[in-house]
């Protein structure tokens, strides 16, 4: 009985071997995947400072079927973590290098300021951003990067581009509520204002008014007569219940001869879509339409679902 025992013993240990050898283990397990744009704050409570799982991982090395790190850049307000709880994981899940950081947060102030980005000037956010690129470009080798933005996180980086060497360094630019001509731009009385009030630096959001239209900032990130840069492919993902980039228009500027751009607003596909200026980070069926424009050659199906303000699915 002992060397039948063994026998047992032996040949299940050489069976498992084989079968390691046949079926290794996956990398990585699936993340789960919420679709709520608050869906990351537990994260950075639980974590003051860190990362969301599956994102800022510095040995990712990108595939042939996704050759580009994603950048995600997050709004007025938000962070690596409290913007992107809904992205990380559905990218990561689908194999992308997956990175985000947090810029402009007011220096000196502890944590939890330090996670309350983009309230410094523009120009110092590109700059932690075009450093950022530099660093993910380093470690995974890319030549390029793809970039997802919200509302601050979609203006933010032209200064990258068009001031501080980003031209190149950009293939796709995804904007989640953009606001090209600047938020309030509604009458010529708002855009005197902007240009009178856009450089005054505010007690807690210092480069706010270079949101503004008739703004110097926004001057800049219209150098040119556009906001584009050829090379670089955009799709512009807006919706009309947008509160804050106001009109919602503001982000629907059509490209020119030799620039690439989509504009999506996404009630035009479904009435059902109820998402405003935070929803729109945290539904499913933006994060699809960002999908298809990282891999337009592989579309995923764009679902007509209610999405409700404020939230976006849960």
């Amino acid at each position: 009985m002992k060397n039948i025992g063994r026998l047992v013993v032996t040949f299940s240990a050489v069976l498992l071997g084989v079968l390691t050898v046949i079926a290794p283990a996956r990398a990585d397990p699936e993340l789960p995947e919420n679709y709520n744009f608050f869906g990351g704050i537990p994260y950075e409570l639980q974590h003051p400072g860190g990362s969301l799982p599956g994102s800022n991982d510095f040995s990712c090395k990108p595939t042939a079927e996704h050759p580009r790190p994603v950048i995600l850049v997050h709004g007025t307000g938000g962070a690596k973590t409290t913007n992107w709880g809904s992205y990380v994981p559905m990218l990561k899940n689908r194999g992308y290098c997956v990175f985000a950081l947090t810029y402009g947060a007011l220096r000196g102030l502890p944590w939890p300021f330090t996670a309350v980005g983009g309230m410094d000037r523009i120009d110092v956010s590109a700059a932690q951003l075009a450093a950022f690129v530099r660093r993910v470009r380093a470690a995974t080798g890319a030549r390029t990067v793809d970039l997802i933005g919200h509302s601050q996180g979609t203006y933010m980086p032209t200064y990258y581009l068009k001031y501080l060497g980003g031209a190149d360094k950009v293939t796709n630019y995804v904007s989640l509520a953009p606001l090209w001509k600047g938020t309030g731009s509604i009458t010529p009385q708002m855009n005197e204002f902007g240009r009178l009030l856009g450089d005054i630096r505010l007690p807690m959001c210092v480069g706010c008014g270079g949101m503004l239209p008739g703004s110097s900032m926004n001057a800049k990130i219209w150098r040119g007569g556009s906001p584009y840069v050829k090379g670089v492919a955009y799709t512009n993902i807006m919706t009309r219940y947008d509160e804050l980039v106001v009109p919602y228009t503001a982000g629907y500027v059509r490209g020119r001869a030799g620039e690439q751009v989509k504009n999506i607003v996404v009630q035009d596909t479904c009435a059902e879509d109820y998402s405003d200026h935070l929803a729109i980070a945290g539904s499913r069926r933006a994060a699809y339409f960002a999908l298809n424009a990282l891999d337009p050659d592989h579309p995923v199906s764009v679902p007509c679902e209610f999405v409700p303000p404020f939230t976006g699915q849960s």
